[in-house]
């Protein structure tokens, strides 16, 4: 089999203007980046504002592991077969970015013959997005300490500085780092540090900004630092919210590409799950579910965090809510939480698969409370054995949640076919009925023990000193009626990397919280999670190169 990289560039790609022809996009319509690359005006967007949306379908999975669960792959797979069946379909994706690429996670332009196109540049520098993203942040920041260094009108206490600088890279050197050293002229000397570009509030915004006003109005409310009384200071004092929209004026626009079988996919934002909201943006989205009659659209990570915030986070700003949702698990990542290491995962283990079902059961249990049906896809692997195959399909079977096999990665559109028609036929016996897991009205506390309670199915929370104080002000600021946004490990329900399946009678400590009023929601700190990830000791870049006619290689 061909590497990811050889596929996509043995591929003949058609011009942009061809593949968004069929669902209704015209020349005049879009803003060229090249042949295959194009971005979607907004005099488009509100001319389809009118149209009914379509069906919408969520694809999520089950904690990842090392073994892969290939969720943006069974996503791209799945449209390509909802097409190939006569449903006229869209994909609207994450953009991938640079940290994770050159590091150890990889891309997320899809693999195998279920991919998006053209994968080299989605995974580098695509249309500027990232780029955009860094500098209106880092703008933001140069203009907060010329604040600080011309007089600091809004007595900023410098102390109490919570914006930081980002790279759309891992670079944990940048962590914790001094700025203004060295003499005067060179600005106050403070604390300061680094996130990677995808961790930054303004990915979040820009993922769930609906048109440039609210992207404004979002920008005004972020808070950057307190004054020398504690209170807040907001972007809208420094008067700068302008300036960082003029940045991202282009930014904001969804970014059109195509898959493997022409399939006509919007991919545009990509905040991490385990420390944002994890979602492409509610632009794509919505657009997509007013041109298509199936939109494909997926969440970071597994279920209790991606699915979660999209649900609870992302779904309150869309036109509708999901009709269905589709967990990806694979049989190796099922027996590593099964217990088996991931050396012995080609060996048959049926024990292994039935002891890491609770795993699988868990997100279908927490999807239904949601008020959403649910529909498990197999993604899978030529080590999977016919025994293992038969276990799972039994305890899904038993748990009354329709299940099939996908090879997308293997066999394309083809490959999804069987699992295209069991979700039509599921979406079309219209079970859905959506209900938030929290209200508004909830406090902090209260939406914190309901995600660990309901959804982790934890016993209880517990608040760190800080996080305690932090309440107490939020409360006082108005901040307590925002969604929480969990910041947690992917692989455990709980705050802990290493509790694999389905831990029951654990506790979760919140450490601190961090405010994201600009795009309405409070940052829950948990474990160890860093907002800036470091990269492996062997990263993805030392296979990386390009040859002397462009060509890319190494990339996956």
């Amino acid at each position: 089999m061909k590497s990811d990289i050889e596929i996509a560039q043995s591929v003949e790609l058609k011009p942009i203007t061809d593949i968004v022809e069929k669902v209704g996009i015209g020349f005049d319509d879009i803003e060229l980046y090249g042949k295959y690359k194009a971005k979607l005006s907004f005099d488009k967007i509100k001319e389809v504002q009118s149209n009914e949306p379509g069906k919408l379908i969520l694809v999520t999975a089950i904690n990842p592991t090392p073994a892969g669960e290939g969720k943006s792959t069974m996503s791209i797979g799945l449209a390509d077969a909802l097409n190939k069946i006569g449903k006229k379909t869209m994909i609207a994706l994450r953009e991938p970015s640079l940290g994770p690429v050159m590091g150890i996670k990889g891309g997320a332009a899809g693999g195998g013959y279920a991919q998006v196109l053209p994968m080299e540049d989605i995974n580098l520098h695509f249309t500027g997005d990232m780029h955009a993203i860094t500098t209106a942040n880092n703008a933001l920041a140069a203009l907060l300490d010329n604040h600080l260094q011309q007089g600091n009108d809004l007595q900023i206490d410098q102390r109490r500085v919570i914006w930081k600088r980002v790279v759309d890279l891992n670079d944990r050197a940048l962590r914790q780092v001094i700025v203004g050293l060295g003499s005067p002229v060179n600005g106050i000397p403070r604390e300061d540090g680094f996130d990677i570009t995808v961790a930054s509030e303004i990915m979040a915004i820009l993922c769930l900004a609906t048109d440039l006003k609210d992207l404004k109005k979002r920008l005004a409310n972020i808070v950057v630092a307190y004054d020398v009384n504690r209170k807040p200071v907001y972007v809208r004092d420094l008067k700068v919210e302008g300036a960082l929209a003029l940045i991202l004026k282009d930014a904001i626009k969804p970014n059109l590409v195509q898959t493997i079988y022409g399939t006509p996919a919007l991919v545009h934002g990509g905040p991490f799950a385990n420390i944002a909201h994890g979602c492409n943006s509610v632009l794509a989205t919505t657009t997509a579910l007013h041109l298509a009659d199936y939109t494909v659209t997926e969440a970071g990570f597994g279920a209790d965090l991606g699915a979660e915030k999209f649900l609870d986070i992302k779904t309150p700003n869309l036109p509708k809510s999901p009709d269905a949702v589709v967990i990806v698990a694979t049989l190796r990542a099922l027996k590593m939480h099964g217990g088996v290491a991931k050396s012995d995962l080609s060996e048959e283990n049926v024990a292994a698969v039935r002891a890491g079902f609770k795993n699988l059961k868990r997100h279908v249990e927490n999807i239904r409370q949601y008020g959403i049906p649910a529909v498990v896809a197999i993604n899978q692997f030529v080590a999977d054995t016919e025994a293992e195959i038969a276990t799972l399909k039994e305890l899904c079977q038993e748990l009354d949640v329709p299940v099939e096999l996908a090879s997308v990665w293997a066999d394309g559109a083809d490959g999804g076919v069987d699992l295209a028609k069991t979700l039509v036929e599921t979406i079309d016996k219209g079970q859905a009925n959506y209900q938030r897991l929290y209200n508004d009205e909830d406090s902090l506390e209260e939406k914190a023990r309901k995600i660990v309670t309901k959804v982790y199915g934890g016993k209880d929370v517990h608040f760190g000193p800080k996080a305690k104080t932090q309440l107490k002000q939020f409360a006082e600021f108005g901040w307590d009626k925002l969604p929480i946004c969990m910041a947690k490990t992917q692989y455990s329900f709980s705050d802990n990397p290493a509790l694999l399946g389905a831990p029951e009678d654990f506790d979760v400590t919140i450490r601190e919280f961090v405010p994201k009023t600009g795009a309405g929601f409070i940052v829950a700190l948990t474990g160890d999670v860093m907002t800036m990830p470091g990269l492996p000791k062997q990263p993805a870049a030392l296979n990386m190169d390009v040859l002397e006619d462009g060509t890319a290689v190494g990339l996956f």
